[in-house]
């Protein structure tokens, strides 16, 4: 009997990632896939060359894979951070955005992620939100979106795009939720004790 397919999510790394854009994500669905391999997914670190990371507030993270070498992946999230800026002017950048877009069933991103997706044109007349700062900058990029200021995380079909930093965590579990289901992203928050408190 062969092996069940084994699907994977992948969060992308570059230099200026905002650490909890991809840390708070990485926490949920690392913890999800390494307790509940039935469920028959993995989570997966990669950067374009496979090379470690200085994120925005200088922690440094070795990923696992490089975008040459990670397998195919049923989810990419795009973290966001300072380092987006030069990506949404960045062609060959833009170009491996779509190319993902063509060939990863869902595409996922947290803060300014948005803003690169927006500027692939991946946001074309969806309903989408980003960094509360950035949110004016989302218009201009593509002012066919519709801005959800106050959601958390907006769930378009095939593209999920949240709002900024710790909102990646919520969006992570919206995830675990979707792929499947309540009861297993309680057990996850269970596991990694998310419960905020106290709310100022």
């Amino acid at each position: 009997m062969s092996a069940p397919e084994v699907k994977r999510l992948g969060i992308l790394l570059f230099d200026g990632v905002e650490e909890l854009d991809a840390v708070g994500p990485w926490e949920v669905l690392s913890w999800w896939t390494a307790n509940f391999s039935e469920d028959g997914y993995v989570a997966t670190l990669f950067s374009v060359d496979g090379a470690p990371v200085t994120c925005a507030k200088g922690m440094t993270i070795a990923p696992q894979h490089s975008a040459d070498d990670v397998e195919p992946l049923e989810v990419l999230l795009h973290s966001g951070g300072r380092g987006t800026r030069p990506q949404v002017k960045d062609p060959a950048h833009l170009d491996r955005v779509r190319a993902w877009r063509r060939d990863v069933p869902l595409m996922t991103s947290v803060c300014t992620g948005s803003l690169v997706y927006a500027a692939a044109g991946l946001l074309t007349d969806r309903p989408a939100t980003t960094y509360h700062g950035q949110l004016d900058t989302l218009a201009q990029l593509d002012p066919s979106i519709e801005l959800r200021r106050e959601d958390r995380y907006v769930d378009s079909g095939d593209v999920i795009a949240s709002a900024g930093v710790s909102a990646g965590i919520d969006m992570a579990f919206h995830l675990v939720v979707r792929l499947v289901g309540v009861e297993r992203a309680r057990q996850v928050r269970r596991g990694i004790q998310y419960d905020p408190e106290p709310r100022v």
